[in-house]
């Protein structure tokens, strides 16, 4: 808690692994090396990168696993913030790494939804899409070495059934159309910050 080095999930127990750096290659990218080669170089969530040297581009390492007990897990995103010259702010979302990702393709930044499951008539879905695990590497293709900036993890789970799902099978009523039914539980981690000075 003291270094910032925390996540939080809406939930279920996912386990998540963050770092930044600008040494990170592929090889770093494989859930056996990940932890070691993100503090050897590199700071983890919750830290701040130095300045980048000329030529230099921050690079992310992420490793998501599921809740033991939970739902598969469809994506994972880096999402980055900063302010512009004029004092606006920006966020940008990048897909990372995703389940089945010889069957969804990205097009344009986005990533086709990964399915659904869910049995709204029993409240249940089956974990028979998404992955156990996802890990990934991601260089920021934006980058600016002169502006600060923030980058944070969202690993986003399948859809299931959300609480209003289990009180209508339970209590044997029928919810207004209005009311969702389903959900993607999530983790977010803590940010690592880009600092120019």
């Amino acid at each position: 808690m003291k270094r910032r080095e925390t996540y939080a999930t809406t939930g279920p127990r996912m386990t998540l692994r963050f770092f930044g750096g600008y040494d990170f290659g592929d090889a770093d990218a494989i859930a056996d090396r990940l932890v070691s080669a993100g503090y050897a170089k590199g700071v983890p969530m919750g830290g701040d990168l130095s300045a980048a040297r000329a030529g230099q581009v921050p690079t992310f390492l992420i490793a998501a696993m599921k809740d033991p007990i939970g739902a598969n897990l469809d994506r994972v995103q880096i999402i980055k913030g900063w302010v512009d010259s004029a004092g606006k702010t920006h966020e940008q979302i990048y897909n990372v790494a995703w389940s089945e990702p010889t069957k969804r393709k990205l097009s344009s930044g986005k990533l086709p939804a990964v399915g659904d499951t869910v049995d709204l008539s029993t409240a249940t879905y089956k974990n028979s899409i998404g992955a156990a695990t996802l890990v990934g590497r991601f260089r920021d293709p934006n980058f600016d070495p002169k502006q600060r900036a923030f980058y944070y993890v969202r690993v986003l789970e399948i859809l299931t059934p959300r609480w209003t799902a289990y009180d209508a099978v339970r209590y044997k009523v029928k919810m207004s159309a209005e009311v969702p039914m389903k959900h993607q539980e999530r983790a977010a981690s803590s940010p690592i910050w880009y600092n120019p000075a």
